[in-house]
């Protein structure tokens, strides 16, 4: 860049994620201004000028509780996310300045265009920069969620012996990925060429960064509405109207029979408090706090206890791959010929004396039972050997005893392969080796090296789940260029990987379809073995057909298209547009077709989210709008992972489930102890015994309000009210006690295929409210006893169990208790 550093920075502005916690204050002033919390205020204010002290005390302790518990909890998430972010966030950097000097500078410093020096003894990454000389070891776990190191190579020069697509194309993050250090991941190791040092050019800072944008999709995440919410403020808007009338109503006959005007007003507002019931919020939020707890007796902690209910109205649920639905890891099923080629054909790398790398090259490499020793000094790259252990040396001469890795090519998902040219220790031979796509490695074959079998055994390999790596090789005679080295190659076999799914997974989705709530996998693994795993694990059943979507950008003039292939014949084209009477079908597509489809497809996406079922190669903010995709189109969503790069989709799902203790566990609402999906029902049934619960306290609580205003608005007539003493057994002995009881349901034992209602406005609802509002005396005494009654009768009503919440019988003697002694309780208070 021709701009200097300093003017360069008075434009981006400086490097920093910061997340302020707020003060208690703050955070006070925000909850306290809750509508629930001014009316509760207003309530007090009023029962105090009344002299009805206790039930004004009750309400005082229950909100003050209840504002406690919230306060620490918000606090408590923002110190967290607050300390997960400042780690290693402001560091010192090695910049190079012109004429290669190098100068000390603090990260919040870097701007785009620096170029700096990345520490051979590693660090975590400041910002987003491409490397430009070198290689590094990199943990990349804050964006994928898996704790592999991954090597990361300079970007490529054009030249004859780099790849034309990569040398040829400008610097994206997307497509350039292998070559860029991403914000917040860890540098293990760095290696460097002759004398160079290992260089990085700065091409995004702060919130701009991968690690920015996964912080602010936590930060300010799209408000989640849920309709029961909604209806609730509408139907106390409709008390507010009946409470209105109330209140004119005993002005004017107050005003009738000359009552004192200091009456008349605590009377008329008292009408508001009794149909609008202050203890609402309380009442509401039992059910909840009792299947919070229910949750953390099987391991799931709650961080957010109102998105329980939400919960109750899932149908459909996103799934992590590796960790989640599969164990950590791939398992050697099978090899089909040769040994030299698995040995080589590896991006794998030793930290500390450990070998590590992607867990297939890891498992193939162990496979031969080969070494790999690596010689540098300073860091400096220097020739790397693999040899067989003296006691494994072949008797075969066509084997290779000692190979030296000249140059590796490491695996690009656009050609779905990658190469390594070896040299026989000790000679001027050169070897080439492949490994990759069977498709792709066998259209790079000479033809008659390929088995007439090959199709069928691949075929019947990838039917059953398997995850097929095919090899080949080839002798190099010259000097070639890339184009002719990835040529003629002779093929030598195939590599059969077994994804092991984790015991539980079948188990739980089948569940799950058993319910009617659909399953979606969204991953960062590969798109084959994300369709295979899903259909290993019963997500797509065998009979159904797959349809990976492509989707390319705009380029040289040609508008953005997409092209339809079945998955078990990548080069059978179909069209979506036919109808589709006999089969079932599901879509998948990866990250980068996801995002052209949103930007230049918005009508298509809908219909590729109503049928998809894998999105692979996801970046973390890719996983958030997918969520948001779905949500848009009418879905409860559930989200279960075990990654950060799963802490935007977990926010921002209705019901986000962490089978981590460690990032993801801040952004998410939900985390499980239990390292599998078993916690994805037991969260549901527990969402809904929680809301069917709130459903019943919000009627029963709404009868007991228009109860209560009949009876008073009936003693107003004859100049008469119910006493303090009588309102205090009304809505402590009474009321909150019912409350409580009636939330002490379990969840029933199993999901069903019917979900409960998300919505109060319906009309068997208002038709049930209706119903039990039955007719009262018109003496004192009288209506004390039919309302004490009447409340005890709604809430028997009210109390909903199967199929969502366990039968009431548990809770029924305490009622029988209060039922049999109501009369006794009230002649003493009468007295």
């Amino acid at each position: 860049m021709s701009l200097s550093p300093l003017v360069r920075r008075l434009f981006f502005g400086v490097n920093e994620i910061a997340v302020k916690v707020p003060s208690v204050f703050k955070l006070l002033i925000k909850e306290v201004l809750n509508p629930f919390y001014i009316f509760q205020l207003f309530s007090v204010i009023l029962w105090s000028a009344d002299e009805y002290y206790y039930y004004a005390l009750a309400i005082v302790i229950m909100s003050v509780i209840s504002i406690a518990t919230s306060l620490y909890t918000i606090k408590k998430q923002y110190i967290m996310l607050h300390d997960m972010v400042a780690a290693h966030s402001i560091v010192r950097v090695s910049v190079c300045r012109a004429n290669n000097d190098i100068e000390e500078i603090l990260s919040t410093d870097l701007v785009p265009g620096d170029v700096i020096v990345i520490p051979s003894n590693g660090t975590i990454m400041p910002c987003d920069a491409v490397l430009v000389s070198g290689t590094c070891i990199v943990n990349e776990s804050m964006l994928t969620g898996e704790s592999v190191p991954v090597t990361k190579t300079n970007l490529p020069n054009p030249g004859p012996g780099d790849r034309r697509d990569e040398a040829d194309s400008a610097y994206s993050t997307e497509e350039h990925k292998r070559h860029t250090l991403f914000c917040g991941t860890n540098v293990i190791q760095t290696r460097f060429y002759t004398g160079e040092l290992v260089k990085a050019v700065v091409v995004r800072i702060g919130f701009s960064t991968a690690k920015g944008q996964l912080v602010r999709s936590i930060l300010y995440p799209k408000p989640t509405d849920f309709k029961l919410y909604r209806d609730a403020y509408l139907f106390l808007l409709c008390l507010v109207a009946v409470a209105g009338i109330g209140f004119v109503y005993s002005i004017v006959l107050a005003i009738m029979n000359c009552v004192p005007a200091k009456t008349i007003i605590i009377e008329s507002l008292d009408i508001i408090t009794i149909t609008v019931p202050p203890a609402l919020p309380a009442a509401m939020t039992a059910g909840i706090v009792y299947a919070q707890r229910r949750l953390k007796n099987i391991g799931i902690f709650c961080i957010s206890p109102q998105r329980i209910n939400i919960c109750g109205q899932i149908n459909l649920v996103c799934f992590d791959k590796t960790g989640t639905l599969t164990e950590d890891g791939l398992d050697l099923w099978g090899v089909q010929r040769f040994v030299a080629c698995m040995a080589t054909c590896h991006s794998l790398t030793k930290i500390e004396g450990q070998l590590s790398g992607d867990p297939l090259d890891l498992k193939m490499f162990e496979a031969t039972g080969w070494v790999k020793e690596e010689t540098s000094l300073h860091n400096r790259i220097m020739p790397t050997v693999v040899r067989p252990p003296k006691q494994l040396l072949p008797p075969e001469p066509a084997l290779s005893p000692e190979q030296d890795m000249v140059r590796t090519f490491p695996f690009s998902s656009a050609l779905q392969r990658m190469t390594v040219v070896a040299r026989l220790l000790g000679e001027k031979r050169m070897d080439a080796y492949m490994k990759g796509a069977p498709e792709v490695v066998v259209s790079l074959c000479k033809r008659e090296t390929v088995p007439e079998s090959f199709a069928e055994v691949l075929e019947d390999y990838t039917k059953q789940g398997f995850r097929v790596i095919a090899l080949a090789h080839r002798r190099l005679e010259s000097k070639l260029t890339w184009d002719h080295i990835e040529t003629n190659m002779e093929f030598l076999g195939l590599i059969i990987m077994q994804n092991k799914l984790k015991a539980e997974t079948p188990g739980v989705l089948q569940n799950l379809h058993r319910a009617n709530i659909r399953t979606v996998m969204v991953t960062g693994d590969n798109m084959l073995t994300a369709i295979s795993v899903a259909r290993d694990c019963g997500m797509i059943p065998p009979q159904d057909t797959v349809i990976i979507a492509d989707a390319l950008p705009p380029h040289d003039g040609q508008a953005a298209k997409i092209t339809w292939r079945y998955a078990d014949n990548l080069e059978d084209v179909c069209h979506v547009d036919e109808p589709k009477t006999q089969e079932m079908y599901h879509f998948a597509m990866n990250g980068k077709s996801f995002a052209v489809i949103s930007e230049h497809f918005p009508d298509m996406l809908q219909k590729l989210v109503l049928h998809g079922t894998v999105f692979a190669r996801m970046a973390p903010d890719q996983k958030t709008q997918l969520i948001e995709a779905l949500q848009g189109v009418d879905y409860f969503v559930g989200m279960c992972g075990d990654g950060a790069n799963d802490c935007g989709a977990l926010k921002r799902a209705h019901g986000g489930i962490s089978l981590s203790e460690l990032e993801a566990s801040v952004a998410s609402p939900f985390t499980s102890k239990t390292p599998n999906i078993s916690c994805v029902p037991s969260l549901i049934r527990e969402g809904r015994a929680a809301l069917i619960t709130s459903f019943c306290v919000f009627k029963f609580m709404a009868l007991y309000s228009l109860i209560q205003y009949i009876s008073v608005t009936h003693l107003y007539s004859i100049l008469s009210n119910l006493g303090d003493f009588q309102f205090l057994f009304i809505d402590i002995a009474i009321i909150l006690l019912i409350v409580f009881t009636m939330s002490l349901n379990p969840a029933w034992n199993e999901l069903v295929p019917r979900r409960p209602p998300s919505g109060l406005i319906s009309g068997p609802l208002l038709f049930s409210v209706l119903a039990c509002n039955l007719s009262l005396n018109i003496n004192n005494t009288s209506l004390f006893y039919v309302s004490s009654f009447q409340y005890l009768i709604v809430a028997i009503v009210f109390s909903k169990g199967k199929p969502f919440r366990q039968p009431s019988r548990r809770t029924l003697n305490i009622r029988n208790i209060l039922l049999s002694s109501c009369v006794d309780c009230s002649m003493l208070v009468i007295c």
